[in-house]
């Protein structure tokens, strides 16, 4: 039994330099953290330096996946995947930033990743401003039947109901 108990002392010095890349146990190394989120920005960056400046809120640029059903022709299969490849940057960037989280012993997201992406939304997607939809009434033709309807419906209901229960002679 003591030949055991020396072994496992010797191992614990071999697994901590094996293991000189795992997180450490008492929790996220914030200064890693920020020393690698900014590979993440700047591989983004150079993916969207291939998109045009006047398509960066055009979400379908680099945030989309095209869905390729089994029965279509190879080639179209090959030029979505190709698609697909050429479009997923913002995925890319995401997965970078959580993939360095974990490398550093970091939950995610995490203050530190959000305030990073934040950053990275600004700097690009700063112009990109939301298109408010100015929601109308319908025109008069259709509102007044969607009105008129449900309460002549609902009077003509509530009378029948009253007429029923006063003719108690036919219920029984």
């Amino acid at each position: 039994m003591e030949t055991g108990a020396r072994r496992r002392p010797q191992l614990l010095p071999l697994l901590l330099l094996l293991c000189g890349g795992c997180p450490r146990a008492g929790g996220c190394n914030e200064t890693g953290l920020l020393e690698r989120l900014p590979l993440c920005g700047k591989a983004f960056a150079d993916m969207m330096g291939k998109v045009d400046v006047w398509k960066w809120c055009n979400l379908s640029e680099f945030i989309v996946g095209c869905i390729v059903p089994e029965a279509v022709p190879f080639a179209l299969a090959v030029l979505c995947r190709h698609y697909l490849e050429r479009h997923r940057y913002y995925e890319s960037f995401t997965n970078c930033t959580e993939m360095e989280a974990n490398i550093v012993g970091c939950y995610w997201p995490n203050p530190l990743a959000q305030g990073f992406i934040t950053g990275i939304h600004r700097q690009f997607f700063s112009n990109c401003t939301m298109d408010k939809v100015h929601l109308e009434d319908p025109p008069d033709e259709v509102l007044i039947p969607l009105i008129i309807i449900p309460v002549v419906l609902t009077v003509a209901m509530a009378g029948l109901v009253v007429w029923r229960s006063k003719r108690t002679d036919t219920l029984l």
